[in-house]
């Protein structure tokens, strides 16, 4: 019995001593965000585009619903909206960076819609983490409320995140996996010439 004591404690001290290395492995230093801006394949290939972003992952956040499926989002029954949580290095770009890219990848003229998609779930919307970035969207939106290159108000609201739901694998890295049929969709969408008829040279 006592020999078996002994090989359990060795057992667990070994375990605790490889916690540091183990935690080592992990990405520290490491920030995120997330963003409403319509069909989530877009706003995934939108923030995909800035340098310092090390994931993007589709979802929902916003609605009632636990563990919500694209079935029930879709069908504007849960409250959720279609949304993608950025993961990024703050060293490499900062989170203003990534609201002006949000900013004029987005119709922020219209509620409960963007572009061909109508409903709820495709409102546009920033959810924010923390006071810090509860400021600095504020005062994005108020810069661009005096500065926008349109007549139309910005309507866009800033909430406290609530919890993140994946989306199905098969809408992850949708625009890259199904080129074909995802240029179809935004083409016919109009999601580019409206974003250039608001924004203008202000795209990136």
């Amino acid at each position: 019995m006592m020999i078996r004591r002994l090989l359990a404690l060795q057992i667990w001290l070994a375990a605790v001593a490889a916690l540091p290395v183990f935690a080592q492995g992990q990405p520290t230093g490491l920030a995120k965000a997330t963003f409403a801006a319509g069909c989530f394949w877009c706003t995934e290939e939108a923030m995909d585009k800035v340098p310092g972003v090390v994931a993007t992952v589709p979802g929902y956040m916003g609605g009632r619903a636990k563990r919500p499926t694209y079935e029930q989002v879709v069908s504007g029954t849960t409250g959720h909206a279609e949304v993608v949580e950025v993961t990024y290095d703050p060293s490499k770009v900062s989170y203003e960076r990534l609201l002006e890219q949000f900013w004029v990848n987005h119709d922020p003229t219209v509620i409960d819609r963007q572009f061909c998609d109508r409903g709820a779930q495709y409102r546009p919307e920033i959810f924010y983490y923390g006071a810090d970035q509860k400021a600095l969207a504020e005062a994005s939106k108020a810069k661009w409320e005096k500065e926008k290159p349109f007549k139309q108000p910005i309507l866009t609201p800033i909430t406290a995140a609530g919890e993140f739901w994946p989306a199905e694998d098969y809408h992850q890295d949708y625009y890259k996996k199904n080129p074909v049929q995802y240029r179809f969709y935004v083409n016919g969408c109009g999601r580019y010439a409206r974003l250039d008829q608001l924004w203008g040279k202000l795209r990136k």
